[in-house]
């Protein structure tokens, strides 16, 4: 019996099947993988699909705001390696310009303190002029506070609003001026950072489950309004991550206890059992948002916590502790 193989780019390739698994048969079978393999090489196409490409975001124009530590900077990892051009917006003068160096020609820093308007009003601006376009605004600056005191009767309402200042302020100064820009486009995709504090009460200090509950409807505010001209508006919250940010907060907590020490505690609070989030899980999340894939998706907020808000377990005692 004689069957074809076609190659997409190439004449068709006839097997000979004389019986199954003939050396003849695995032959020819294994010149048409390599065939397959060499159009991949060198034309940049593949016989075999695959379920992750690159280039998600190719020539995408992306500002992230504190994008130069902790999740921000893995995100813009992920951009450029997506194909975009990414904005390095930062409150830190040292550590910006070092990340924007380290991740390559396509990373550019901008100096941007999301309270004050101006500035991200002027990094917005930045990225226009530079590339002419605005296509992703990544409003992920953010900041934990005082890790205390937890009691809300000794709140310090100074500490509240600095923290409210920049999770939510920073994030709707953000929101306004990349509307501004993708709304003459007709396109484009926000994406803010909030967190599982922000969906489930008593996993952090109360500015900071206050601020990160506010940012998905803020997000749902935006995206019922920008749906209707093409901008999309999601929100992500991740679970603990192992961030510098993270591990001096909870650090805080246990004074005299190494970074090694503690860095383990936080890796151990999940729930899902053989994995943990790391920052790549957040900034892979933010790729898809920021995508076409995610094309018809807008006011979402995208959890990513391994499942540990979804459920409380009830902890019964056992039977013997009955008696």
């Amino acid at each position: 019996m004689r069957e074809a193989i076609r190659s997409d780019h190439g004449p068709s390739i006839t097997v000979v099947h004389s019986l199954v698994g003939s050396e003849e048969t695995e032959t020819m079978l294994g010149l048409f993988k390599r065939k397959c393999l060499w159009e991949a090489l060198t034309m940049g196409r593949a016989c075999f699909s695959s379920a992750v490409s690159t280039g998600r975001l190719q020539d995408k124009v992306a500002l992230i705001t504190g994008g130069a530590s902790g999740l921000g900077k893995a995100a813009a990892r992920e951009f450029i390696k997506q194909g975009s051009h990414v904005i390095i917006a930062d409150i830190d003068p040292e550590t910006g310009p070092a990340t924007a160096s380290e991740l390559g020609p396509n990373a550019h820093f901008i100096h941007c303190d999301v309270t004050v308007e101006n500035q991200v009003s002027e990094a917005v601006g930045f990225a226009v002029t530079r590339h002419g376009r605005l296509d992703i605004m990544y409003n992920n600056a953010g900041i934990t506070g005082r890790p205390g005191p937890p009691g809300i009767a000794e709140l310090d309402l100074d500490e509240f609003d600095r923290v409210m200042r920049v999770n939510v302020r920073g994030t709707i100064a953000g929101l306004k001026h990349a509307a501004r820009v993708m709304v003459p486009a007709r396109a484009g995709s926000i994406i803010c950072t909030a967190s599982i504090s922000g969906v489930l009460g008593g996993l952090g200090p109360h500015p900071y489950t206050v601020s990160k509950s506010a940012v998905p409807g803020l997000v749902r505010s935006a995206a019922a309004e920008l749906g209707r001209v093409g901008v999309r508006v999601n929100c992500v919250s991740p679970f603990v991550v192992a961030t510098p940010l993270v591990l001096g907060q909870i650090g805080a907590y246990y004074p005299g206890v190494g970074r090694a020490r503690v860095e383990e505690v936080v890796r151990g609070l999940g729930e899902l059992a053989g994995a943990e989030c790391e920052e790549i899980d957040v900034a892979r999340a933010a790729v898809y948002l920021a995508s076409d894939e995610a094309k018809y998706v807008t006011g979402h907020n995208l959890v990513i916590d391994g499942g540990f808000t979804c459920f409380k377990r009830l902890e019964f005692p056992a039977p013997d502790q009955m008696e």
